[in-house]
């Protein structure tokens, strides 16, 4: 019987780490390599909404959300107004990044495959075999995401969403019992730093309820992060080049579907590259598979989410927003279904 031909995988987020571990189950060999190390933490709202349980079986994931966080309600505040709660079609999970990333990546290595951490690579040109998780793009984008943890904060809901002045803050309940506060700004002149930097962002946004309940808290500042310059777009991938998760496409993160798109992307490349590392079919027949699959899962979605995006970032927008929601003629469940 013939072996299987070797994959390499380039970044060990979710997309890349899902898919190794994936292959691996198969038996086929696969390198990755990640800039970073793990356990670490990563800017994300750490809020997985829409991610069926054919993915979770496919990828095989159960094992490791056994203990996230289940959310069936969503609490959005609009100039610190008394929220308006939107039920979710379906259940989320709250998972941080440093346990779920960590766990993928033990597993990864338990099955076999070839993890290598602290490892950037420098050579990008596509290549038969080569496959790009390398996670969202930086460019010249004026927006900035911030992240941080703590406890002892006490939610209204499991999920809270704020939305302020080209800004907007989500709040979600994780496992062991903490709160992942995560915000996209518009960058602004902000005298703080270090952890003390998503403090002063609240108050410059308008979040002042949130930033006077976070210096109540018991914050984690060694989870502080941040990252700046977030580019909204999509790529146009060449023939011969595979890009997953937030390389492909970043999401606007009000969505929560950014951790399921990553899971996603992966599951719509296993098959292909199967075939591909089995001898079934050639690398551009799984390139183009892939591909095609990815823009027929995703492309209604963030076109949908790119437009949605700028009203939740003007105050006037916003407001129009939560006089439709409170005379209960926004179609939530139809606007769920589109952004999942």
């Amino acid at each position: 019987m013939t072996s299987p031909l070797p994959l390499e995988i380039i970044g060990g987020g979710l997309a890349g780490l899902s898919l190794g571990l994936a292959l691996r189950r198969e038996g086929v060999p696969v390198i990755l390599s990640e800039a970073g190390d793990y356990p670490r933490h990563r800017v994300c709202g750490e809020f997985i909404s829409g991610l069926s349980a054919s993915t979770i079986v496919r990828l095989g994931l159960e094992p490791f959300l056994t203990d996230a966080r289940r959310h069936r309600e969503v609490a959005w505040f609009v100039d610190g107004r008394a929220p308006r709660v939107q039920r979710l079609p379906a259940e989320a999970l709250g998972i941080s990044r440093r346990v779920l990333d960590s766990r993928l990546a033990g597993a990864f290595a338990d099955a076999g495959g070839d993890l290598r951490v602290q490892t950037r690579v420098i050579d990008f040109a596509p290549r038969a075999g080569r496959v790009f998780a390398t996670g969202r793009r930086r460019g010249r984008s004026p927006w900035l995401g911030l992240k941080i943890h703590a406890a002892n904060l006490p939610l209204k809901r499991g999920l809270e969403i704020h939305l302020g002045e080209q800004a907007y803050v989500g709040l979600a309940r994780v496992e062991g019992d903490r709160v992942n506060i995560c915000g996209l700004f518009r960058r602004r002149k902000v005298s703080a730093k270090g952890a003390s930097l998503l403090g002063a962002y609240l108050r410059a946004a308008g979040f002042d309820s949130v930033a006077a309940r976070l210096d109540e808290a018991a914050v984690d500042s060694a989870s502080f992060c941040a990252v700046a310059a977030l580019e909204f777009d999509r790529r146009v991938p060449t023939p011969d080049r595979i890009m997953l998760g937030d390389t492909c496409a970043m999401i606007p993160p009000f969505t929560g579907n950014g951790m399921a798109m990553a899971f996603q992307s992966a599951e719509l490349a296993l098959d292909p590259l199967l075939a591909y590392a089995q001898g079934k079919a050639s690398w551009s027949q799984a390139c183009h598979d892939i591909h095609q699959a990815l823009a027929r899962r995703f492309r209604l979605r963030l076109a949908s989410a790119d437009l949605l995006h700028p009203w939740l970032l003007q105050p006037v927008r916003q407001r129009w927003l939560a006089t439709l929601g409170r005379a209960h003629l926004l179609p939530f469940q139809s606007i769920y279904t589109i952004l999942h």
